[in-house]
């Protein structure tokens, strides 16, 4: 981040506290013009924890049974930014009883009293559309027994933070924060009595960001499948919210709805969750079948790249392949050199998987979770196959550099399935090699076949490759294929070290097979998930070998035993013939 990028923040920063004061001079709004319908889903579970006292954002734990959520010192900004933008509140409200209540009704009037007045970080205009969903949403909940003075308070401090969004929206990064922003405008303009006018322009903006974020393929600038549905879920809920007062969808809001919609169904793994990329997770349980309902658009066949991902699908197996360029410019400073990797999930359990983001877990594991090795793919001596620039003391911005350009990809139909094959040029300019891909999934969903191919492509490649293998001291140029597990699977390498062999909880028995070129070994892996205090252990599996030639070739399959009886058999039968 340069010293140009910190002063524009700092400008931004002081121009939210000025509006944020300025907004103190609004006058309460009356109530509101219908009764709030809440539309956020929240976990019953980290609810009880809540109830609890354990405060559980951005990875660390804080108990404070004893101390209001607003007198915890934040160990870092994120913990700071999940407290002030309330989704917690869907969390207190999905366990609903009497001890929810009152922690929730204590949380929201302490931040009005400690807050309120236009202090603290959660006056930034993301941040402040967020908490106002949420306070619209559950306001029936909060208002519950509530006094006289507590609703005026309540009020008020909707309309000041209403007042604000008008003012603020724009100061938001473009993307998923500018969404929340412009939603949370709307939402309180279509239901508070007297801010009607307000909804308006925000509708017209929010068309206009619609038009410029969401591409012809419904996908978005940072790729991240879940920011996609989250994007998704905040303009369903505005169409909805417009239909409950009887007004229509903006055309270009619905056009957007209508193009992520099959987007989003493409990047579904078979168990109902969204493949793990660019730093996003599997996304909210029961969020994504509530917004495609919401949505009313219906299933249809897709066919391509989905925002620049590959789906094959059959019978209970999906696999689902980034085979794309990483995002460029400011979109790239959470995404991952993922190129070419791929997570495959039977039914509904995971078994091949990426590592994910580290966002939660500090800096390390930040940069450790976007790094190439910690994905389903290929990887040359140890580099990625893109590289994270130095981020500024303190900072968590690394924009993604040196990324692949060329990524050719082609379906077609195999004889006993369907195969998709892509490459990238990501190790063209330090070994002069390309990375070729071949997924092969059959119809029955009982088998994918894989061949990694490393080759060079040009002579000038070839010049490259012999410099490279110089520098080696002629010992050829160390590859690393990994198949990280999902921490569910028990995987155990037979004792000729030629296959493994990868149990589900649902009792299926997958075996891990290949043709010989390279070493198979099975090591330590992480699984890195949001909402949990540390990273889960997991295990890869890990083919490793040398490219000592212009054409490099290993093929592989994954295939399901023909049942739990069988897995052992099945494990030491003959080896597949590759020719």
């Amino acid at each position: 981040m340069s010293n140009t990028d910190t002063m524009a923040s700092r400008w931004i920063r002081f121009q939210n506290r000025l509006y944020a004061r300025l907004s103190q001079r609004r006058k309460a709004v009356t109530g509101f013009v219908g009764q709030p319908e809440p539309r956020t889903i929240g976990s019953y579970a980290r609810g009880r924890q809540l109830v609890a006292g354990n405060l559980l954002f951005a990875g660390y734990l804080v108990e404070a049974q004893d101390t209001d959520l607003w007198d915890v010192i934040a160990p870092n900004a994120p913990f700071d930014d999940e407290r002030h933008g309330f989704a917690w509140l869907d969390d207190l409200a999905a366990v609903g009883d009497m001890r929810a209540r009152e922690k929730a009704q204590r949380w929201v009037w302490g931040w009005i009293e400690t807050h309120g007045r236009g202090q603290g970080p959660g006056w930034a205009p993301d941040l402040t559309g967020r908490r106002l969903i949420r306070w619209i949403n559950h306001a029936l909940f909060l208002l519950r027994g509530a006094n006289d003075t507590q609703s005026k308070l309540f009020f008020r401090s909707l309309a000041q933070q209403t007042w604000f969004l008008s003012k603020r929206w724009n100061a938001a990064t473009p993307g998923l924060p500018r969404f929340e922003a412009l939603t949370g405008l709307v939402q309180a303009g279509l239901a508070l009595e007297g801010l009607e006018a307000m909804s308006d322009p925000a509708l017209r903006a929010l068309a206009r960001e619609c038009d410029r974020q969401v591409d012809e393929q419904g996908g978005i600038p940072t790729r991240n499948p879940e920011e996609l549905l989250e994007v998704f879920t905040l303009l369903a809920w505005t169409s909805a919210a417009l239909h409950e007062v009887g007004r229509g969808t903006p055309a270009a809001q619905t056009r957007a709805i209508k193009r992520i919609a099959p987007t989003l169904r493409s990047l579904r793994h078979a168990d109902g969750a969204l493949a793990r990329f660019h730093g996003g997770g599997r996304g909210v349980e029961g969020r994504l079948d509530q917004a495609l309902a919401q949505s009313g658009v219906k299933p249809q066949l897709s066919t391509g790249l989905s925002m620049g991902y590959a789906r094959l699908s059959a019978a209970r197996t999906t696999v689902i392949v980034d085979a794309s360029i990483p995002p460029k410019g400011a979109a790239s400073y959470n995404a991952h050199a993922s190129t070419l990797a791929f997570e495959l999930t039977s039914g509904r359990r995971p078994l091949i998987v990426n590592c994910g983001s580290g966002e939660s877990f500090g800096l390390d594991w930040r940069r450790a979770g976007r790094a190439t090795p910690s994905h389903s793919t290929l990887c040359l001596d140890g580099y990625s196959s893109a590289r994270l620039t130095e981020p500024l003391k303190g900072s968590a911005h690394e924009a993604l550099v040196d990324a692949p350009q060329d990524i050719p990809h082609e379906f077609e139909e195999a004889f006993e399935g369907t195969r998709f094959m892509v490459g990238h040029d990501g190790y063209t300019k330090v070994f002069g090699l390309t990375h070729a891909r071949t997924f092969e999934l059959r119809f029955d969903g009982r088998e994918l076949a894989g061949e990694d191919i490393l080759l060079t492509a040009t002579d000038k490649a070839k010049r490259q490759f012999d410099r490279a293998m110089d520098s080696s001291g002629l010992k050829g140029i160390a590859f690393d294929i990994r198949f990280h597990l999902h921490p569910d699977v028990d995987a155990a390498i037979d004792l000729g070290g030629a296959a493994v062999s990868m149990a589900l909880k649902s009792g299926e028995i997958w075996v891990f097979r290949h043709d010989g070129v390279g070493k198979l070994s099975v090591e330590p892996s992480v699984y890195l998930e949001k909402g949990r205090l540390k990273p889960r252990a997991t295990k890869q599996i890990v083919l490793s070998g040398r490219a000592m030639e212009y054409a490099t070739r290993i093929r592989w399959t994954l295939s399901k035993a023909q049942d739990t009886a069988y897995a052992v058999r099945d494990l030491h039968r003959d080896e597949p013939e590759f020719d």
